[in-house]
């Protein structure tokens, strides 16, 4: 509503996530440590977009991971909703996982080759018992809808859809469990570029409907500024610039992000291609 400023659903402040280098291949002594995630905070209000940007191993994809507690919290604290995750473990950090879903970069490598697509949707929600198995079938024909994708492909393997395809069966499997965050790591950047406005559409058709919480990772910034509404520049671990989108394009403050802004390929008028976004 007008006038309103939510609390946030998430608050991540200080955190750390340090892996240990040793000394040799069979030694348990430590010689230093990688700083992948090195002291950060920040936060995002239910149904907002933050965007996370930089290159290739600036800790981007840990620090998503550390905050869904899938890489391990070295200091720091994770608030969900006012509770510290970062000291939960056990049961009741497992009761919490379904608020918290991911959809990885390679669809192909995150869906089990083994497994139809009925078995993959089907799987997380037996598991959580979102539905009673006499609802099943119709909550599983919802989600194939909501992707834009038939029940009738429900007994085909992943390697009988294209690319897209297996990415929006990713995105029904991680929305099944009718998460509050969901976070988006490089989830185009595998695409052809034809496919890549298709999905990026539908996550943000989706979040929308959902009122989820949204991070985006990538390292494309013009993705970034379609989908996104706040901007974290990182680099080596930290935060070095965030603000809203409008203002971390037109308005840049730090260096690092005049380098990723001038980065973006301006298109050749004389040259004809098909839009990414």
């Amino acid at each position: 509503m007008p006038g309103t400023n939510p609390q946030p659903i998430l608050r991540a402040e200080n955190v750390k996530t340090y892996f240990p280098a040793y000394s040799g291949s069979f030694s348990k002594k430590i010689c230093s440590y990688t700083k992948a995630v090195d002291g950060i905070t920040l936060e995002i209000k239910p149904g907002e977009t933050l965007g996370l940007v930089g290159e290739s191993g600036c800790g981007k994809s840990t620090l998503a991971r550390t905050i869904l507690r899938l890489a391990p919290i070295t200091s720091g604290s994770v608030y969900y909703n006012g509770l510290d995750i970062a000291k939960m473990g056990g049961k009741e950090l497992r009761a919490l996982r379904k608020e918290f879903q991911i959809v990885f970069q390679d669809p192909y490598a995150s869906l089990n080759p083994r497994m139809t697509v009925r078995s993959i949707l089907a799987e997380p929600l037996l598991e959580h018992k979102i539905v009673t198995k006499d609802k099943l079938n119709e909550e599983l024909a919802n989600l194939m809808s909501m992707v834009g994708l038939s029940k009738k492909m429900f007994n085909k393997f992943p390697h009988e859809f294209s690319g897209g395809q297996r990415q929006r069966i990713a995105i029904a499997r991680a929305l099944s469990l009718r998460p509050k965050i969901l976070v988006a790591d490089e989830p185009v950047s595998a695409l052809d570029v034809s496919i890549q406005a298709q999905i990026l559409n539908l996550i943000s058709n989706l979040q929308k409907q959902m009122n989820l919480s949204l991070i985006f990772i990538s390292h494309n910034m013009s993705v970034v500024r379609y989908i996104c509404s706040k901007v974290a520049v990182m680099y080596s671990g930290k935060i070095v610039e965030m603000a809203k989108t409008r203002d971390i394009f037109e308005n840049p403050q730090h260096p690092y992000t005049e380098t990723l802004l001038k980065s973006i390929p301006v298109p050749d008028p004389l040259h004809k291609q098909s839009a990414v976004i």
